[in-house]
């Protein structure tokens, strides 16, 4: 209708429900509402989803999860749920990554039951201990425990509901602490909610579960998202409202626009605003079929081309590697390994690639060698200022590696060391908080060359999108 107001996307782009006839959904969205809050029409359908129950009274999803782009209000089926449960005798545990969310929530819900008119001390009471708070019906046994998560929260200790908040960040070592303190519960929950994980969360439980349930590995579990299929446009609006369902009530086309980065097709902005899931390997390594598929006949360059270089030094083998890569018009990107040298060969030979006018970014990674070469770019008078990324640009430069290998973004020509160091790799830890490198399993394979096309393939992929300007008379 013209003039309707555009509100985003109600239902999921993905999900995976269990079939049911009854639910305690609207039971939660009533009571919530009774705060003078209003559950939004997708809250509310996401609600009877989470809350079915099958005919003697039990849920149907003993674990459910979602993810949902940040700023959204999925956080908010949380307390609903909790809220229902605390005045059903139920008891939950609620816990986030973060202290500041777990007590944010429990301030919430604090607040919530004062709107709906309860009052504290005679309908409930309340521990403000700062991580350790704690709500207790008096109308009941209903009890909610808010707790930042550890490796060792939870044991001992019985519940009926657990609550996962920023499932991104849920490691194994914290599910093993966690998953058994509903399995006392004669009716138990596990509600999973977060946005995809980042090249640098810490946990993978949360993507294991959704691959389960969408696979059908995962009995009696429920899943729902809303997400592109693919890295895409950050930038296209459309975009937005199929996958931010609060857009256009809570969260507006003014806010989005102003936290998004230059690049379009940013990892980050695409995991955080549009909902894609990074698609890892399954093997955590290359194999020769996946490099095959993405080789071509070098291709002609376009006069405009802008070349990014990547250099690493290696520490293992000693060696330095340059590598290079171009976009073509197409988007997909070339790359290409230009040299691989000793160390005890010097720099000199690098500097005359790096001079070249359509080289518009440089990266150099390697602390036995970044500096120096970085001092001889500089008394040689090379324009341009190389990157010298941190652990986590180095951590998503691997991840955008991957995701766009496996997903069709990057060609190369078939050189041979380089299909030799591709597809004889492994994810190698680096960081404190998932994060992968390269390394080799092939004795006498260079790593350094698959490290530096990696290199160059993020300048590339995350460079600023160049446009001719236009003059006008």
């Amino acid at each position: 209708m013209d003039g309707e107001k555009r509100i985003g996307r109600q239902t999921p782009t993905i999900s995976k429900i269990l079939p049911y006839e009854d639910t305690r959904g609207g039971e939660a969205v009533l009571l919530y509402n009774q705060s003078g809050r209003t559950a939004q029409e997708w809250q509310e359908l996401m609600m009877y989803d989470i809350m079915a129950v099958d005919e003697n009274g039990l849920w149907k999803h003993m674990k459910f999860g979602w993810s949902i782009p940040r700023r959204n209000g999925k956080s908010e089926l949380l307390i609903m749920r909790a809220i229902w449960a605390l005045t059903h005798d139920e008891w939950v545990l609620y816990t986030a990554h973060l202290t500041s969310t777990s007590s944010s929530a429990w301030l919430k819900v604090v607040t919530i039951l004062g709107k709906m008119g309860f009052v504290e001390n005679d309908d409930f009471k309340t521990t403000r201990q700062h991580g350790q708070e704690h709500i207790e019906w008096l109308r009941g046994n209903g009890v909610i425990n808010f707790r930042t998560r550890t490796s060792t929260g939870g044991l001992g200790e019985g519940y009926d509901v657990l609550i996962i908040d920023e499932a991104q960040e849920y490691n194994t070592d914290q599910e093993t602490a966690l998953k058994y303190v509903v399995t006392d519960s004669p009716n138990p929950q596990t509600l999973m909610c977060g946005t995809p994980p980042t090249a640098v969360s810490g946990g993978t439980v949360f993507k294991d579960y959704r691959e389960n349930v969408l696979s059908g590995a995962e009995n009696d579990a429920g899943w729902a998202e809303w997400s592109v299929p693919k890295l895409s446009n950050a930038h296209d609006v459309d975009l937005w409202y199929e996958t931010n369902p609060s857009l256009g009530t809570i969260l507006t086309e003014r806010t989005v626009r102003s936290e998004l980065g230059k690049d379009p097709y940013s990892l980050d902005d695409n995991i955080q605003r549009l909902g894609v899931w990074i698609a890892y390997s399954q093997k955590s390594a290359i194999s020769r079929a996946d490099w095959e598929n993405a080789m071509v006949k070098a291709p002609a360059l376009p006069a405009a081309a802008r070349i990014y270089l990547g250099v690493k030094y290696a520490k293992e083998s000693g060696n330095v590697t340059l590598a290079a890569a171009v976009k073509l018009p197409a988007g997909n990107i070339f790359i290409e390994d230009i040299d691989c040298r000793s160390v005890r060969d010097g720099n000199a030979w690098l500097i005359p690639f790096m001079k070249n006018p359509h080289v518009k970014g440089i990266c150099i990674d390697g602390a036995n060698g970044q500096q120096v070469l970085a001092d001889d770019m500089k008394n040689a008078g090379v324009k341009q200022k190389p990157v010298m990324p941190t652990v986590n640009e180095v951590i998503e430069a691997n991840s955008l590696f991957e995701n766009q290998l496996f997903g069709g973004g990057i060609c190369h020509a078939g050189q041979p060391a380089l299909e030799q160091a591709a597809s004889n790799c492994e994810h190698r830890p680096i960081g404190s908080r998932g994060g992968f490198g390269w390394r080799s399993i092939l004795e006498g394979a260079d790593i350094s060359l698959l490290e530096a096309v990696s290199l160059a393939h993020w300048l590339a992929a995350t460079a600023k999108e160049h446009k001719p300007q236009k003059a006008s008379y």
